[in-house]
């Protein structure tokens, strides 16, 4: 990865699962399915509390999300739960390529219903 940043073992670990089942391939996704695959992801992460934060996230925003926010959004998903946490909760330090309005968004919390 460029800056110095590794790559999170899940991230690397889904990719190469990807490749070997055929599930990336070259063709286009359309919007839709995109969006479909990210919210269940989110809403998939493994722990409850990850569920709520990321899900909810997702429920709040998605419709606003231009391509690149997509984008954005899917490659969060590849990263560690801890981390979005921490990032959320501003326990740790955001990455920069994860830097931004969506992350700020995030941050605020507003979109979790307890």
């Amino acid at each position: 990865m460029s800056q110095g940043l590794e790559a999170s073992p899940q991230s690397r670990w889904t990719r190469i699962l990807r490749g070997w089942l055929g599930t990336h391939n070259a063709e286009p996704v359309d919007m839709d399915t995109r969006l479909s695959r990210a919210r269940f992801r989110a809403w998939h992460r493994g722990t409850r509390e990850a569920d709520f934060m990321i899900g909810s996230y997702f429920d709040h925003h998605h419709l606003k999300w231009n391509e690149d926010e997509v984008e954005w959004f899917e490659n969060l998903l590849e990263e560690d739960d801890v981390d979005i946490m921490g990032w959320a909760l501003r326990a740790q330090p955001v990455p920069e390529q994860f830097q931004g309005p969506q992350m700020l968004a995030l941050q605020r919390l507003d979109y979790v219903k307890v």
